[in-house]
């Protein structure tokens, strides 16, 4: 009697060792393939992670120094507006130039002075990017439970004795 005890505790402890592992192994490989079809989808969409979050580059006389002037059309202003085109930021450490922005807007202010144009700062891309990640993700993480899920039961029906 206490040998077949002792045998179906040994076999119930093979078997959760055994799950165990086949989980561990099938959350590496998951982790691994999942992040490699992220990686895959963001190469293949061609979304260029750097310019995602555009973040406004201007000129300021105070830190700027103008290489190049160009004309710029403003709107509230009939004629073109001489602008600086190129300059080096003195507080940028890589020591690039900058360039305006085509997609930037400069507006005639009620106060008379030009300003820029606030618009977008977010790439509609950005979201259509976190739901497909979160989709590959949440499609892992229900294919590893299903996974895991069906070696147990196999495991259990193969070590019941037979009727």
């Amino acid at each position: 009697m206490t040998d077949a005890l002792n045998e179906r505790a040994a076999a119930e402890t093979l078997r959760q060792r055994r799950v165990r592992r086949f989980s561990v192994l099938v959350t590496l490989t998951l982790i691994l393939l999942c992040n490699a079809v992220i990686l895959l989808g963001i190469r293949a969409s061609g979304i260029n992670l750097d310019s995602l979050f555009r973040t406004p580059d201007h000129f300021s006389p105070n830190r700027d120094v103008c290489l190049r002037y160009n004309w710029h059309k403003v709107s509230g202003v009939q004629q073109p507006v001489r602008l600086c085109y190129e300059w080096i930021n003195f507080s940028d450490p890589t020591g690039n130039t900058h360039t305006f922005q085509d997609d930037t807007d400069i507006v005639l202010g009620a106060d008379g002075k030009l300003h820029y144009a606030q618009g977008e700062r977010v790439d509609s891309r950005l979201f259509l990017l976190l739901a497909f990640a979160g989709a590959v993700l949440a499609a892992g993480m229900g294919l590893s439970k299903f996974l895991i899920a069906r070696y147990r039961v196999r495991l259990e029906t193969m070590c019941q004795p037979g009727p």
